[in-house]
């Protein structure tokens, strides 16, 4: 098969769908493998980077969309990237289609077979391709905030941990889930006043034990996410529904009732954002006010650690890239069902149920197509 990875086009966004390294494994099977020119240099990987990999350098992103059978890539691809997609071909990467009807409705008309690595499932009914973005989004919310914090950001102008006599700043933490566990470890570590709130029991029991007297955890009802919201200096949004939209966890009128100058960063943004006033926001521009509270909304997060993130996201999306090369995208997820919940859409069809549920389409079953 011939697969290939473009330059990302997405605001800051300096990941790469394809390591150097993740070339040579793809070349070692036989694939041919087509690299824009400069698609790597966020991370540091020059095109003879690529070359001695066993990759061919192409000059833009259309020769790549034009000649791939499957295009990896990292983010959705941008309305110019549609454009290009064609029937038949494998687009393998993160959709996030449940608060993207445009996307949504770009890639039913294009007859891409769209597979998108936050659905695809593990044992346990773990995301273990969402997993490592989560990690480390978990763990830039407390930095990007910490940095908001400051008053020259606009922020309270209050230091995380406190100094000797000074208290730290209060954070709540919504959601425990990878991106709140790994939140909540980077501020308590800090020396925050760490508060994780989730609403399962087994997962509050659970934190409890790690962090013992580190952080503290209080079951997310409405009476108990209200006060911590108002008490914090710094919320982090970490709520996940897999393909669907977040709820909208935090409403604006609750924004009255926090510090001037407090901070709200949302992890869920991709997912529609789970506070009421979040709108996505750049690298560029990565906060705004509303209502005299900082909101950082920056959906695409993990771009700005390029490195770090795109070897963690390569560890995870290259097995399953090798089997779709290898066997083609209906035998690799009929011979694995957890990669097939990855598939979204394919030949004009939604085929995640969540995604056609949000946005009104017609649903079609992933095994109806695999039979």
């Amino acid at each position: 098969m011939r697969v290939g990875t473009v330059r990302e086009i997405k605001n800051h966004e300096y990941r790469v769908g394809l390591t150097p390294e993740s070339a040579r494994e793809l070349a070692a099977h036989g694939h041919e493998v087509w690299v824009e020119t400069g698609a790597g240099l966020g991370i540091g990987a020059a095109d003879r980077d690529y070359e001695a990999a066993g990759a061919t350098i192409k000059p833009d992103a259309a020769t790549i969309f034009a000649g791939c059978e499957m295009v990896v890539k990292v983010k959705e691809p941008q309305a110019a990237e549609r454009a290009q997609l064609r029937e038949g071909q494998i687009l393998f990467t993160y959709l996030h289609l449940a608060p993207d009807p445009e996307q949504t409705a770009d890639l039913v008309k294009s007859g891409v077979t769209a597979i998108a690595y936050e659905t695809v499932t593990g044992p346990g009914n773990q995301l273990p391709l969402l997993k490592p973005m989560s990690q480390v989004a978990g763990r830039m919310a407390i930095q990007a905030g910490a940095t908001a914090l400051e008053k020259a950001h606009g922020g309270r102008g209050v230091l995380l941990g406190g100094v000797p006599g000074v208290l730290p700043a209060k954070v709540a933490v919504i959601g425990g889930g990878v991106v709140g566990f790994n939140a909540a470890q980077m501020a308590a570590g800090l020396g925050a006043d760490v508060t994780i709130l989730d609403r399962d029991p087994e997962v509050l029991e659970r934190l409890g034990t790690h962090f013992e007297s580190r952080a503290k955890t209080r079951f997310s009802n409405r009476a108990n996410l209200a006060d911590c919201v108002a008490e914090a200096d710094l919320v982090i949004g970490a709520v996940l529904i897999p393909g669907a939209a977040a709820p909208k966890l935090v409403t604006r009128d609750m924004l009255a009732t926090m510090k001037p100058g407090a901070v709200l960063v949302d992890v869920a943004i991709d997912q529609g954002g789970c506070f009421e006033t979040s709108r996505a926001t750049t690298h560029a521009e990565p906060t705004f006010v509303v209502d005299g509270i900082v909101h950082y909304c920056v959906a695409n997060m993990p771009g700005g650690v390029a490195r770090t993130s795109t070897y963690a996201l390569n560890n995870v999306t290259l097995p399953h890239a090798l089997k779709i090369a290898d066997l083609g995208w209906k035998a690799a997820l009929a011979a694995n069902p957890y990669l097939a919940d990855g598939l979204n859409v394919h030949a004009g069809e939604v085929t995640y149920a969540a995604v056609a549920h949000e946005l009104g389409y017609a649903f079609r079953p992933v095994g109806e197509l695999l039979a």
